[in-house]
């Protein structure tokens, strides 16, 4: 028996809807094919525990999987509550008609329970793009994908509810996105830039930054106030717009961020790396693709502390995202493209020791 189900895989900030075609015959073997990475194919022990634990079992029978589009490699655990929900009903272990309505992702633990995914909000998205009634997922990931409008998202915690649902034996009530949180940053919200007193030229430098989107280098003494004027400056910033907000929240959804039971993202990003940072780190990239510190500090802040500490090398590859507004990070297995829009603040002492010019102090 040949049945379909649909997850998503993410590439950069955006989703491709994929196929999983399971087909139950005679024989003995299990066979999962169409680019899976090995994190995928780990499924199957998974996908095994989590039907015992329900009361079902992995049919010992020949079972042939196809995720398509064949040219686009798997990776991560969300495709396990697809595979499974495949191969129940291709054994015949259950019977559902609304497996080509929902979009499902979720990873299985080995006692049926669903753990939270990345990248729920861009596939959300590609899901309502592609025509699906809505999706099921962790309940940890249900206030980011009900940002979307018009779209059912149901938020499970484990792989038995997901069978009830489809089975017809429950109707549960779908997340209601008033129950969501929208994001902010701690660390912003309780600093105002109206605390500052004094500073006056540094003030209105920083203003002009804000309100023209300048990229501003603060040089004085250690204790002047450097970091302080910069952890500010993201409240002044001008609101976020309903587009800038979701493509914040992509981003950071795609890299993990979002906190549980929070959806969009409403206050402008500040992000602060230590000096010690990667090139990786830094811009993105790595053996599976993520978005860095430029890309995470997208329609935002990024302070850069102590300038002269961090390696050239780093440095150097922030040209081209300040001239460009993104990064196109190119592998020989992936290429993969990062908005990049901030605003730049870096703040460094005018000599080694700090104190060059000080009125007080002297030079050492």
């Amino acid at each position: 028996m040949l049945v379909k189900t649909y997850g998503s895989a993410i590439c950069g900030i955006h989703a491709t809807t994929v196929t999983i075609e399971v087909s139950v015959t005679r024989g003995v073997n299990f066979f999962l094919v169409g680019l899976p990475d090995s994190v995928v194919r780990e499924s199957q022990q998974r996908i095994e525990s989590a039907l015992l634990s329900i009361g079902l079992h992995l049919p010992g029978k020949k079972i042939v999987i196809n995720m398509a589009p064949a040219d686009i490699r798997k990776e991560g655990s969300a495709y396990d509550l697809p595979l499974a929900i495949g191969i129940m009903a291709a054994s015949g272990q259950i019977e559902t008609c609304l497996s080509d309505k929902f979009l499902l992702l979720g990873e299985l633990s080995l006692d049926g329970s669903l753990q939270p995914v990345r990248g729920a909000l861009p596939i959300a998205l590609q899901a309502k793009e592609d025509g699906f009634q809505g999706m099921i997922l962790p309940l940890q990931n249900a206030a980011e994908a009900a940002v979307v409008n018009d779209f059912k998202v149901l938020g499970v915690s484990g792989l038995k509810e997901v069978v009830a649902f489809l089975t017809g034996k429950s109707n549960p009530a779908f997340f209601d996105p008033s129950q969501a949180h929208s994001v902010g940053n701690d660390e912003i919200s309780s600093t105002d830039f109206s605390e500052i007193r004094g500073q006056e030229t540094v003030k209105r430098a920083l203003e002009i930054a804000a309100s023209g989107g300048h990229n501003v280098l603060m040089i004085g003494p250690p204790g002047s106030g450097k970091t302080m004027l910069a952890k500010r400056l993201a409240g002044i910033l001008p609101p976020m717009t309903l587009q800038e907000s979701l493509e914040t929240t992509k981003i950071h959804s795609v890299a993990g961020k979002l906190q549980r039971n929070f959806g969009l993202i409403t206050q402008r990003p500040f992000r602060s790396p230590h000096h010690i940072i990667s090139e990786v780190a830094l811009v993105g990239g790595g053996s599976r693709p993520m978005p860095g510190e430029i890309s995470l500090a997208h329609h935002g802040v990024l302070f850069l502390d102590e300038l002269p500490e961090f390696k050239r090398s780093v440095l150097e590859m922030m040209r081209q995202p300040l001239e460009d507004r993104n990064i196109t990070i190119s592998r020989v297995g992936y290429t993969v493209n990062y908005p990049a829009s901030f605003t730049l603040i870096a703040s460094m002492n005018p000599c080694p020791c700090g104190y060059y010019n000080h009125p007080e102090k002297a030079c050492i």
